[in-house]
C-alpha cells in the first residue's frame, strides 16, 4: 500500500467534490488529482487548478488512483458504483460523500464484493458540510473545516481491520479540518433526516408560505430582515441536489415530518394560553448546544 495518497480521482467536481479536491491538494503535498464530470465542468476545474487531469472516460480517471472520492448525487452514485467497482485499482480506497447511506452502502457491498479486483476497498462517508450554493463556483478548500464527517462502519480499528488505507483517509479528514464519526448506515440516515434533510424541507415550506403571503406590493416579504434570511438560507439549495436524498430517505423523513406536524399543532393550540415557555426553553438549550459544538 502507498504510504499516503499520491493520486486522487474525484468523481464529480461540484461543490463537495471541488472543495474536497482543493482541500486534499493542501493536505497532501505533491498529490496529483484527476477529475471526472461533464466536459464544461471539467474544463473549468482544470482552468482553476482544482484538478490536474480531466477525463471524459470514468475508467481513465480511476486508473492508478490510490483514493477515489465519489461526489455525485445519490442516484448517480448508485448508477456508477458497478462501473467504479470494475475499474477501481486493487490498492485503492473508494469512498463516497452521498447524503444518504443505506442504498449506497448496500450497492457498494454487492458490487465491490463481486468486482473486488483483489482488494479495492469501499468506505461509505458523508461530510456534514455544504452551503446554499451549488456547483464548482461555490467550492472552497475550507468547506469541511469544523464539520463532522460521518463514516459508515463500527469503530476505526474494527472497520479498518488495520488497513492502512483507512488510516490514511482518517488522516486526510483531520487534515482538512473535519472530525470523523463512525456509525452504521441506518443510524446515519435516521440522524441525517432530523439534522440535515428536515431543515431543508422546512426552509422550502417557510419559503412557500412567505411566497403565498406576499402580495403585489411586495408585503410582507419587503419587511423581512436578517431573521427570515437566516431561516431561509437553505432555501437557496437546488432541487437537483435534494431529489435523490428525499427518495432514498423517505421513511425517516416521513417520521420527522410527522413529529413536526405534532409540534406545529401543539404550538397552534398553545398560542392563546401562555404555555410556550417550556418550548422556548428547550429551543434555547438546543441552540446553545449547537453553538458550542
Amino acid at each position: 500500500m502507498p504510504a499516503s495518497f499520491a493520486r486522487v480521482a474525484v468523481v464529480g467536481t461540484g461543490l463537495i467534490g471541488g472543495s474536497f479536491a482543493m482541500a486534499a491538494r493542501a493536505a497532501l503535498p505533491g498529490v496529483r488529482i484527476a477529475g471526472w464530470d461533464k466536459p464544461e465542468v471539467l474544463e473549468r476545474a482544470r482552468a482553476m487548478g482544482v484538478v490536474d487531469e480531466a477525463h471524459a472516460e470514468l475508467g481513465n480517471a480511476l486508473a492508478s488512483a490510490d483514493l477515489i472520492f465519489l461526489a455525485l448525487p445519490v442516484g448517480l452514485t448508485l448508477e456508477r458504483i458497478p462501473e467504479i467497482a470494475r475499474h477501481a485499482p486493487p490498492a485503492a480506497l473508494v469512498t463516497d460523500a452521498a447524503s444518504t447511506k443505506r442504498a449506497v452502502c448496500a450497492a457498494a457491498e454487492k458490487h465491490f464484493s463481486k468486482h473486488s479486483n483483489g482488494g479495492a476497498l469501499f468506505l461509505g462517508g458523508h461530510p456534514m458540510a455544504g452551503s446554499e450554493g451549488s456547483g464548482l463556483a461555490a467550492a472552497e478548500a475550507g468547506l469541511f473545516r469544523g464539520a463532522k464527517y460521518a463514516l459508515i462502519g463500527a469503530s476505526p480499528p474494527a472497520a479498518s481491520g488495520g488497513d492502512p488505507r483507512i488510516r490514511h483517509f482518517l488522516g486526510v479528514i483531520e487534515a482538512i479540518g473535519a472530525a470523523p464519526i463512525w456509525m452504521d448506515a441506518a443510524t446515519h440516515d435516521r440522524a441525517a433526516a432530523v439534522v440535515s434533510h428536515l431543515p431543508q424541507l422546512l426552509a422550502v415550506a417557510l419559503a412557500g408560505v412567505t411566497h403565498e403571503a406576499t402580495d403585489q406590493t411586495g408585503m410582507p416579504l419587503t419587511l423581512a430582515g436578517r431573521g427570515l434570511r437566516d431561516a431561509l438560507r437553505l432555501a437557496g439549495s437546488p432541487y437537483s441536489v435534494w431529489r435523490d436524498i428525499v427518495l432514498t430517505n423517505s421513511d425517516n423523513l416521513e417520521d420527522a415530518l410527522d413529529r413536526i406536524a405534532q409540534v406545529v399543532e401543539h404550538l397552534r393550540e398553545s398560542l392563546r394560553r401562555r404555555e410556550l415557555e417550556q418550548d422556548f426553553a428547550v429551543a434555547n438549550e438546543v441552540y446553545k448546544i449547537l453553538r458550542d459544538l
